[in-house]
Parts: structure tokens; C-alpha cells; sequence
């Protein structure tokens, strides 16, 4: 009888600084692994390379306090052993905040990530709104223009992604935003629609006088309450 090795499944949270490239972060993680000789569990596209599963991935110029990452052992290792391998192999503007041991049978970040918390910070009036941001977003609809590279424009309702919206104080808004079928809304796409700005449809889009962060995920139970992820 053939028995199926043991994997052990470590949840990482980190942070990221300095906007790497966001569609590297995948390689960034991979290339920890490699460097903090931990004994991975190989992947099965390409066994040189270590198994992790990361997502919903971090958006163009996003920084963040609350990333996570599952990885994958081929042998038991310590929570502190494999946090101080991490950190010391860290790279490109992630700091590695924790490690935890969790059950191999939990679903993936990828699949538990139902809401994400937000923070934008910069000067507002650069941009010259016509309404406060609390009441904008209170409107039964909110719509992007989305423009192709053809010139033409459609309208995107972006309320069913809207949890709320928040501005504690006149340079910080905070965004919780939320799956909707199937699907995410981009931070950036949000606060243009309040702003009134069309965004391209086809392109990396972003607000240059603000900052995007990301600062925790969570995940939704059968009540629909809201769970940090870690």
C-alpha cells in the first residue's frame, strides 16, 4: 500500500514597502524559500520550486500591512525556526511579521480572502471633489468610467463591492471592500469614482498625490461575520 508523505502547511503574514513590482510578489515568496534553506514540499509545475499559494494578489503600487502566504514543508519545522529563516532571506520590501503552523486541510489564502481592509492617504483637494467621500459613497450607485484604448467608455457600478467607507480624518479614507461575483473592485477604481476620474481599461492605474494600503484580509463565516485571516 502506498502511503502519501506527510505535508506540513505554515501561514506567513508580511508586510510590503517600497512598491515592488506587484506581479512579482509570487517570485519574490519563491525566492525566500529558496534562500532560507527550510525543506519545502516541491511544487508540482516545476519541483525546483518550492509550493506556496499566495492571492488575491497586491495591486499596482499598493503597499501593505497585511499580506498572507501559505507555504508547504516536506518536513515538521519549528514556528520560530522558519520565521527566522524567513526574515533573514526576506527581499525587495517584504518584512516577514509571522508564522504559524496550520492544519494542512485549511483552505488556501487564496480561497479565504472575501473582504479586504484598505487605507488612502494623500491630499484630497488636490484632486478637487465635488462631495464628501462619506456621503458620495452612501449614493444607492457608484460608477467608474472605463475607458479602452479605442476611446470608448462604459460605466461600472462598483456599490456591490462596497462594505464602507470612512474618512477619520481629512487625508485617510478607509475602504472595506468585498467579493462580488466572483469578483474584486481595485481601491484605485473606487476612489475615482468619487474623484470623477475615468480609468483606463487596459492599463496599470493608480492615483499618483495618494497611497494605497493594504492592511488585512478577511474571511466570512457561515453568519457572514468577519475574521482577520491572521
Amino acid at each position: 500500500m502506498n502511503i502519501a508523505p506527510k505535508i506540513y502547511k505554515m501561514r506567513v503574514g508580511f508586510s510590503v514597502a517600497g512598491c515592488p513590482d506587484h506581479k512579482r510578489i509570487m517570485t519574490i515568496l519563491r525566492e525566500m524559500v529558496l534562500r532560507s534553506g527550510l525543506p519545502f514540499e516541491p511544487a508540482k509545475v516545476n519541483k525546483s520550486w518550492p509550493r506556496l499559494a499566495y492571492g488575491p494578489a497586491l495591486g499596482y503600487k499598493q503597499y501593505s500591512l497585511g499580506e498572507v502566504a501559505d507555504l508547504y514543508f516536506s518536513a515538521p519545522v519549528k514556528e520560530t525556526d522558519a520565521q527566522a529563516a524567513l526574515v533573514k532571506s526576506a527581499l525587495d520590501g517584504v518584512r516577514v511579521l509571522c508564522v504559524r503552523r496550520v492544519p494542512y486541510a485549511l483552505p488556501s489564502v487564496m480561497n479565504l480572502a472575501e473582504v479586504m481592509q484598505y487605507s488612502v492617504q494623500g491630499d484630497f483637494s488636490f484632486y478637487t471633489p465635488a462631495n464628501c467621500a462619506e456621503e458620495f459613497f452612501r449614493k444607492q450607485h457608484i460608477y467608474v468610467s472605463v475607458v479602452a484604448d479605442s476611446g470608448m467608455s462604459m460605466q461600472r457600478d462598483l456599490k456591490p463591492f462596497i462594505l464602507s467607507v470612512t474618512q477619520p480624518q481629512p487625508d485617510k479614507l478607509e475602504l472595506l471592500l468585498q467579493k462580488h461575483a466572483d469578483k474584486m473592485a481595485k481601491p484605485e477604481h473606487v476612489i475615482a469614482a468619487w474623484l470623477n476620474i475615468p480609468v483606463p481599461a487596459a492599463e496599470e492605474f493608480t492615483l499618483s498625490e495618494l497611497k494605497f494600503t493594504r492592511e488585512k484580509l478577511y474571511w466570512r463565516d457561515g453568519e457572514g461575520k468577519l475574521h482577520a485571516i491572521w
